[in-house]
């Protein structure tokens, strides 16, 4: 299928052929994964030599990365320059922007619920609804939906209302159960803590190469944004018992601290931009560690040279 990687070309490590076995991956989506994990905390930009190294690594091809790349510079959210012979592909600001955000959910702590009731206005209300149903917002009616995160501000023009709970919250998980459909967010949490839980074994992560720790941290981004960016986010007590996000977060973050020195030494050794090396650690690296290390702590297993 045109986008998707041939998974029979697989790194070293048992643990990460077992997970390709299981994601499947597609080019464009998995270019965003390397900008948002090692090139935007970098300065944003890099070879495009890298990226092609990286997604092989996945059976990605150089096909699908160069047709993947130039899509995603008529999305604008890639922009190209050239040093020489070689050519170096940057986000855009409005892609960094969005970066951030998912940075956030990503990366951080859970946000302070804030409830929400979105009155969307003017044409084109359906498709601005599914977009609002992506970002977490459970449908009331064709136009109205409700949410406790932030929206995307492509749904405007809309009407936003503030809301807090005046009385009856113990209805509130009755309430959230009977608007928000959670058991599909569930089952992608235990998918992940089925696909990963193997990188945790020490036997496995001690035969990681770095560069096998980095493909192994790409795929667990990868896997982890989309179930933490599609998950409503709703606060702790309205939940269902056994909720498996947490555990799921848990895991990502020691996984992430663990894969992370080896990685970012890769990374810094191998991968450029037009004004040089990537630098293995800069502020904003450090900063996604120090909220990482609220949920989790590393253990060792990955080799660092």
């Amino acid at each position: 299928m045109q986008g998707q990687g041939d998974n029979s070309a697989k790194a070293g490590s048992k643990a990460i052929r077992e997970i390709l076995d299981e994601v499947p991956l597609r080019a464009a989506s998995f270019i965003v994964t390397i900008y948002g994990d090692v090139v935007e905390p970098r300065g944003g930009a890099i070879w495009i030599g890298n990226l092609i190294e990286i997604c092989a690594g996945v059976g990605i091809s150089e096909t699908l990365v160069r047709t993947a790349v130039s899509r995603l510079v008529a999305a604008g959210r890639l922009a190209g320059e050239r040093e020489g012979r070689r050519s170096f592909y940057r986000l855009t600001d409005a892609a960094r922007t969005e970066f951030a955000g998912a940075v956030r959910v990503i990366f951080g702590p859970l946000e302070e619920a804030s409830w929400h009731f979105v009155q969307l206005m003017g044409s084109s209300a359906e498709d601005r609804m599914l977009m609002l149903e992506r970002s977490g917002y459970a449908r009331l009616s064709p136009r109205l939906a409700i949410g406790v995160r932030p929206f995307p501000t492509a749904i405007m023009p809309a009407l936003v209302f503030r809301a807090e709970i005046a009385e009856g919250a113990e209805e509130l998980k009755a309430f959230a159960s009977a608007s928000w459909d959670l058991a599909p967010h569930a089952e992608a949490y235990r998918r992940f803590l089925g696909s990963f839980q193997s990188l945790a074994a020490p036997a496995d992560a001690g035969s990681m190469t770095p560069a096998d720790c980095l493909t192994a941290r790409l795929l667990l981004v990868h896997q982890f944004r989309f179930v933490a960016l599609r998950d409503p986010r709703l606060p702790a007590e309205t939940l269902p018992e056994g909720w498996p996000g947490d555990e799921a977060r848990r895991l990502f973050a020691r996984l992430y601290l663990n894969l992370s020195h080896p990685a970012d030494l890769h990374a810094a050794q191998h991968f450029v931009a037009a004004s040089g090396p990537l630098a293995a650690s800069t502020g904003a690296t450090e900063e996604r560690f120090r909220m990482l290390r609220r949920e989790g702590v590393p253990a060792s297993g990955c080799k660092s040279v």
